[in-house]
C-alpha cells in the first residue's frame, strides 16, 4: 500500500519526462531551459492548495517576475515560423510551448504531493522513495515503448538507433535525479536557485555555438528576470525555513 501511494508522481514524473522532450523537439534548447523554470510557480499554487502553505509578498513578486519573464522569451519565439528541412523534425512553436507548460503544471503536482508522502512517512528514507518511483516508472516506460515500437523493437533490438549521445543522456539523467536527492537532503533553496541560474546560462551558451542560437536582448530581459525570481523566491524560502 505504501509503494501504491508513490504511483502516482511516478506515473506523472513518467509523462512530464515524455513532453520534456517533445518540447525539446520544437523549441531551442536555451527557451527549453527558461521556460521549465515556470515549475516553481506551479510548485508555489500547488503547494497553496494541498499543503496549505503561506508565500510571503516577496515570494508573490518573484512568481510574477518569473511569469514575465517566461512570457518575455516565449515573445521572441512567436517570429519563428514552423519549419522543417530534409533532415530535421519540423518544429512547432505552439506545440513545443504547450509541452513544456504541461510539463511544469505536472511537475508542480509531482514535486508537491511527492513532499506530502516524504512528511507523512519520515521513517522512510529518500533514498528508498526513488528506488519505490524508479521501480513504478521503469515498467510503465517499457510498457509504452513496446506498445509504441513493437516492430522495431522486433525487428532490430531494443538498443537500435542507441548512440554515444544516447547513453550520455542516460547517464546524465541518471546521475541528475540521484544529485536533486542530495541537493534536498544536504543544500538549501540558494544553492539550488545558483543550480537553477547556472543551468540556464550554461544552456544559452552552448545553444549559441551548437545550435547558432542567438541572444536576443528581449530574450536576454526575460531570462535576466527568470534568473532574479529564482533567486529571490528561493531566497525568502530559505529565511522562512530558518525561522
Amino acid at each position: 500500500m505504501d509503494t501504491l501511494k508513490v504511483a502516482v508522481p511516478a506515473i506523472v514524473y513518467y509523462v512530464q519526462n515524455n513532453l520534456i522532450y517533445l518540447a525539446a523537439t520544437h523549441l531551442d534548447a536555451a527557451t527549453t531551459q527558461v521556460t521549465y523554470q515556470l515549475k516553481i510557480l506551479t510548485t508555489a499554487l500547488f503547494s497553496v492548495f494541498l499543503l496549505k502553505k503561506k508565500l510571503i509578498v516577496t515570494q508573490w513578486l518573484a512568481l510574477v517576475l518569473l511569469f514575465v519573464g517566461v512570457a518575455a522569451v516565449q515573445l521572441t519565439q512567436t517570429k519563428k515560423k514552423t519549419t522543417a528541412s530534409a533532415d530535421e523534425h519540423p518544429q512547432n512553436v505552439l506545440v513545443g510551448f504547450l509541452a513544456i507548460l504541461s510539463a511544469c503544471v505536472l511537475s508542480g503536482f509531482a514535486g508537491v504531493y511527492f513532499e506530502k508522502i516524504l512528511k507523512n512517512s519520515a521513517h522512510v528514507s529518500l533514498w528508498i522513495r526513488n528506488i519505490q518511483l524508479a521501480a513504478i516508472a521503469v515498467p510503465v516506460g517499457l510498457v509504452t515503448l513496446v506498445a509504441s515500437d513493437h516492430e522495431t523493437i522486433t525487428e532490430k533490438g531494443f538498443f537500435f538507433g542507441y548512440t554515444l549521445l544516447t547513453w550520455t543522456v542516460i547517464i546524465l539523467q541518471a546521475q541528475g535525479g540521484l544529485l536533486v536527492a542530495v541537493v534536498v537532503k544536504y543544500a538549501d533553496n540558494i544553492l539550488k536557485g545558483f543550480a537553477t541560474s547556472i543551468s540556464i546560462i550554461i544552456s544559452c551558451i552552448v545553444s549559441i555555438y551548437v545550435f547558432d542560437f542567438v541572444i536576443t536582448f528581449q530574450f536576454f530581459i526575460g531570462a535576466s528576470l527568470v534568473i532574479a525570481s529564482v533567486f529571490l523566491y528561493n531566497r525568502q524560502a530559505s529565511a522562512s525555513h530558518k525561522k
